[in-house]
């Protein structure tokens, strides 16, 4: 396993500064200035976060495809390309068009495309981008040849595997030859590879997995150059990656409560806080707070309890409405008053920064100003 500690931060001291890759909108230069609730990146964290698992792929050979749905920022994008990314992964439609208005081509889309505006629509990107697909039935095939066709170009297709994350995915080896035989012999689709997203903890049964499936591939003729996994909790881990050629990982670039409370981080490698305004204490032991449901989601993301917790501590909510969110402090040796600004980190950051058009962009302290999602709401 290839330690986080150790893994050199690179030359990107070359190029230019994160932040001047954003248009920004002046803000505040007080934090008690903000109008809260707002997410706030500190791209100090961010650069950090980066450089680092950029280094980790080029010294274990993997490529490096990160997935946008967790930021959805064109200028993070762009700056992971530029840092030595292959490529980018998203997850819908909405995100690739995004990034094809922004000039960026090499995507792979890790969703089945079904339907026929869907369909349209990924005519149009396959006309202007390399963008490459997943499918796991005959049927998502069928579809996606018919794009290919009247795209006049064959389409990259992966054949995503169910290694464990029970979502998508053919379950078995067998089944994934069967699917890339169909891609190899129909007419606008070309087999490109196989995809997976496994759960976290199951590399093993992944690496079985995609074995397996190599080899019967290799046996009946056909290459597979691409293997591509993915997921940020087993990202620093080694085990299971004897196939993988690329890698898409997402929620590292800010992390968040779900990956300290894991071990994958610690709360300093956390770039994302909703800034938040404490607005009333009704009792002596609870606060309430001005971020809700709306602000963080009610995704509790595999944890027991809370819904966030309060940067520098322990203490996390106990429970949201839509606009409010309840903090015990009865424990707390300094409780927070009313009109007092908190910095929560989510429990899961990827699903925050949708719910909002803009966001606080930050470097440690010192507040730079905001910036607009670009791929805010492209969830179809």
């Amino acid at each position: 396993m290839l330690s986080k500690s150790t893994i050199a931060i690179g030359t990107h001291n070359t190029m230019k500064n994160l932040e001047d890759w954003f248009i920004i909108e002046p803000g505040p230069q007080d934090i008690y200035e903000v109008d809260t609730p707002v997410p706030s990146i500190d791209l100090e964290i961010v650069e950090r976060n980066l450089v680092r698992w950029q280094a980790r792929c080029q010294e274990s050979g993997l490529r490096n495809r990160p997935h946008i749905k967790t930021h959805k920022l064109v200028p993070l994008a762009r700056y992971q390309l530029e840092l030595g990314a292959c490529g980018l992964t998203v997850q819908k439609l909405g995100e690739a068009e995004v990034m094809c208005s922004a000039g960026i081509s090499n995507l792979l889309l890790t969703f089945n495309i079904v339907g026929r505006p869907k369909l349209a629509r990924l005519v149009d990107l396959a006309r202007k981008t390399d963008i490459a697909v997943v499918a796991d039935s005959d049927q998502v095939i069928y579809g996606l040849a018919e794009a290919g066709l009247a795209a006049r170009r064959p389409l990259d297709v992966f054949v995503e595997c169910d290694t464990g994350g029970k979502r998508n995915g053919v379950q078995s080896a067998a089944h994934a030859l069967e699917l890339a035989q169909l891609l190899d012999r129909t007419p606008g689709v070309r087999y490109a590879g196989l995809m997976t997203f496994p759960a976290p903890g199951a590399r093993r049964h992944m690496g079985e997995f995609l074995a397996e499936a190599k080899c019967l591939l290799e046996g009946s003729g056909l290459e597979t150059r691409s293997i591509s996994s993915g997921g940020t909790p087993d990202m620093w881990s080694d085990e299971g990656l004897e196939h993988v050629t690329e890698y898409r990982a997402g929620t590292y670039i800010f992390n968040d409560r779900s990956l300290v409370e894991r071990g994958v981080c610690s709360q300093s490698d956390c770039a994302v806080d909703i800034v938040s305004t404490v607005v009333s204490r009704p009792t002596a032991d609870r606060i309430v707070m001005d971020a809700g449901s709306k602000s963080l989601t009610s995704d509790l993301h595999d944890l027991s309890s809370g819904y966030g917790v309060i940067r520098g501590s322990d203490a996390s909510l106990y429970a949201l409405s839509e606009e409010h969110g309840l903090l015990h402090v009865r424990k707390l040796p300094n409780p927070p008053m009313i009109g007092d600004i908190l910095r929560i980190i989510p429990n899961h950051v990827c699903p925050v920064i949708n719910l909002f058009d803009r966001v606080l962009l930050t470097r440690g302290q010192k507040l730079i100003g905001y910036t607009r999602v670009d791929a805010r709401g492209a969830v179809t």
